[in-house]
């Protein structure tokens, strides 16, 4: 039966189970730590508090306020998957940076844009973002056990220095009979390691081997998925899988990705395994038709075209 599997961290072959997973599916979910919980329902109050505000309060700290740091508040309908707007509302966060200067900023990078209230989110994005960065680090840790290197490898590779950002994001209850469109459309994420918290409401589907499965919706798991970058880096042994989100509750759903990627200069080549499991010959149709092993240069060139395909009424970069 295809699932998206559950993966203890703390068992004894933990990394071959992830493995197992990233190989067949591309998505698994792993317990939410205990102490964790507390925070994500914090974090889930305040982002509903937020969220209802009035629109004119939120545009306070929308993102073009932000200029290239693509930080802050997008309203429903204000980003695109594939040229068609999402039914989702969303805020964007990365680590506190201080401004990059005019005439060399790069996107994604600068301070956050933070609301008047409620007053406590900064602190909350702040705490889920360590805890997220932790506890992503520890899974491609395990990732790398079962690629066959030292637990480090990633931690003083590519994400030695990661590009760490986070979203918070409301779908509204989708429009009864309203097949055409999504809250988020059919999509694969960029980078390596996706880390997604929910308020359990669900309404993520992930494709597997060309079948659309729900994924797990209790809030107390965290779902993994792998981003093209590990895709590109495995030569397609772990790859990353389409998913898209459609909300059918009759409130509101929630979401908290987190999003572990390389380091913005790091350039991502694919590995030499002993099994001699190469990229050529390992190519697969993907849903944007896009091929991975064509891929050159930095992460940060890759996010940035990517982004602003998403956003493209933003500020670019000088």
């Amino acid at each position: 039966m295809k699932m998206v599997p559950v993966v203890e961290l703390d068992l004894t072959d933990a990394a071959e189970r992830i493995d197992r997973a990233c190989r067949d599916v591309g998505f698994f979910a792993v317990p939410l730590p205990s102490e964790l919980r507390h925070a994500r329902r914090r974090l889930l109050a305040l982002a509903a508090e937020f969220f209802a505000l009035p629109e004119e309060e939120k545009a306070a700290v929308a993102m073009p306020l932000a200029g290239a740091a693509w930080r802050g508040w997008f309203p429903l309908g204000g980003e695109l998957t594939s040229g068609v707007p999402d039914r989702k509302e969303g805020y964007y966060f990365g680590v506190e940076l201080p401004p990059e200067p005019a005439d060399g900023a790069r996107p994604m990078h600068g301070p956050n844009l933070w609301p008047g209230r409620p007053s406590d989110l900064r602190n909350a994005v702040t705490e889920w973002m360590t805890a997220m960065e932790q506890l992503g680090q520890r899974i491609l840790g395990l990732m790398a056990l079962g690629l066959g290197r030292e637990a480090d490898f990633f931690a003083r590779g590519l994400t030695a220095a990661p590009t760490s950002l986070f979203r918070i994001f409301r779908y509204p209850p989708h429009p009864d009979g309203d097949m055409a469109t999504w809250g988020v459309g059919e999509h694969t994420d960029y980078g390596l390691l996706t880390l997604l918290a929910t308020d359990g409401t669900p309404g993520l589907e992930v494709n597997v081997q060309g079948e659309w499965l729900d994924a797990p919706a209790d809030a107390d798991l965290v779902i993994c998925n792998l981003g093209d970058m590990l895709d590109r880096l495995t030569g397609g042994r772990y790859r990353s899988t389409p998913h898209r989100a459609r909300n059918h509750a009759g409130h509101d759903r929630y979401s908290l990705p987190f999003f572990l990627d390389p380091g913005w200069d790091a350039v991502v080549e694919p590995l030499t395994f002993d099994d001699g499991w190469t990229a050529s010959a390992h190519t697969h149709a993907r849903w944007d038709r896009a091929n991975l092993t064509e891929v050159s240069g930095t992460y940060g060139d890759w996010l940035g075209a990517k982004v602003r395909k998403v956003f493209p009424d933003l500020p670019a970069p000088s």
